[in-house]
């Protein structure tokens, strides 16, 4: 369901390890300028009261009440009843913090939280990379529409979500999409954030160069040393994202054997897709081998990077055909050719979030 029209406006707010990031969304657009207070804080009180600061500022702006508050936060969490459990990059948060029925009760209005990745993905598949691809495909003669959303996050770890057919997939214990949990190719015994993540990317880029990991780059010079851009040990950049990349494309690879979508990246480190992203998409299409000894592709369906030229336009042309019905003097379209799309955020992640925060909390209040 599409809210491109709806007058109500929602207070959001991107909640990571570093910084809050407010805003506010009606009609699916973002209409005020983000608010970003810094998300240290010594005590519980400070981080707090840093929250209600934020979404006071927020509605200072606005000319209309807003009709709730919709934000991700980053988990262990009980997303339903609004309270959050021990978290590794906000360690003021211990034993259960009951954030959502403070805000109601602080703003009086509904309070709706979820995860990053999950708000993500619904964003992008309302208004980002989903919509944006089935419109491009519709000026082609492939029959073929999109409906389901791999969301991922690269940044301080590695998040995800999944839309399936206008609704984001929500789990009993507010523990869907955690693909940070799967099982690291590389290091079978460690989970895939280990490398899925800006600690991997250093690590990786410290080993290689002998750098102690206190004084390494961080990933955004790791990329520009990779790609020429300033000087530094460029073999040792391209191997970190590649290692990245390899073990993100095996993990991604493995919840597109159940998800059967397309797949978008956000986070931090998306912007450093031209170094991995083709990596990525390659290992998604790498080959298993049987006890025989022959290739047996690792999915059933072939995965395209869309951010290249060329693969896009064989994602784009597919292989329609016309076929007879039996029996029929009528044809129909047919394109056999099993295929998704791997592509960056179209709408930037906290504003993808933002939006998703806010179809999430409309969704909300209408099955009320």
């Amino acid at each position: 369901m599409r809210y491109n029209e709806d007058k109500r406006v929602v207070m959001t707010l991107d909640a990571g390890g570093t910084n809050f990031v407010f805003s506010a969304v009606q009609a699916e657009l973002e209409i005020i300028d983000p608010i970003v207070i810094p998300a240290e804080g010594n005590t519980l009180d400070i981080v707090l009261n840093k929250i209600i600061q934020g979404f006071n500022e927020v509605k200072a702006k606005l000319n209309v009440m807003p009709v709730a508050i919709s934000f991700s936060f980053p988990g262990p969490a009980e997303y339903e009843l609004g309270i959050i459990g021990d978290l590794e990059n906000l360690p003021t948060f211990r034993g259960g913090v009951a954030l959502g029925p403070m805000l109601e009760e602080n703003f009086n209005i509904p309070v709706y939280i979820n995860n990053d990745g999950d708000l993500f993905a619904l964003g992008e598949a309302i208004a980002g990379l989903l919509p944006e691809i089935n419109e491009r495909i519709r000026s082609s003669n492939s029959p073929k529409t999109y409906q389901n959303l791999l969301g991922v996050t690269f940044g301080t770890g590695f998040g995800g979500g999944i839309v399936s057919r206008g609704q984001l997939f929500l789990g009993d214990n507010s523990a869907q999409g955690e693909i940070n949990r799967m099982r690291n190719k590389l290091h079978t015994n460690s989970s895939v954030e280990e490398n899925v993540s800006i600690r991997g990317i250093k690590r990786v880029f410290c080993r290689g160069t002998g750098k102690e990991y206190d004084v390494c780059p961080e990933p955004k010079e790791i990329f520009e040393i990779g790609m020429g851009l300033r000087p530094g040990n460029k073999e040792a950049a391209i191997t970190a994202f590649h290692r990245m990349a390899e073990v993100a494309g095996d993990s991604i690879a493995n919840a597109i054997t159940l998800i059967d979508g397309l797949v978008v990246i956000g986070g931090g480190l998306a912007g450093a897709h031209p170094l991995f992203l083709q990596r990525l998409v390659d290992e998604m299409n790498s080959n298993f081998t049987t006890v025989v000894g022959t290739a047996l592709d690792r999915m059933e369906i072939k995965a395209f990077n869309l951010e290249d030229k060329n693969e896009f336009d064989r994602f784009y042309e597919g292989d329609t055909r016309e076929i007879r019905i039996p029996f029929s003097s009528r044809r129909i379209q047919y394109d056999p050719m099993k295929r998704i799309g791997v592509g960056v955020s179209r709408l930037g992640t906290s504003k993808a979030v933002s939006i998703g925060a806010y179809a999430f909390a409309l969704k909300k209040l209408d099955s009320l």
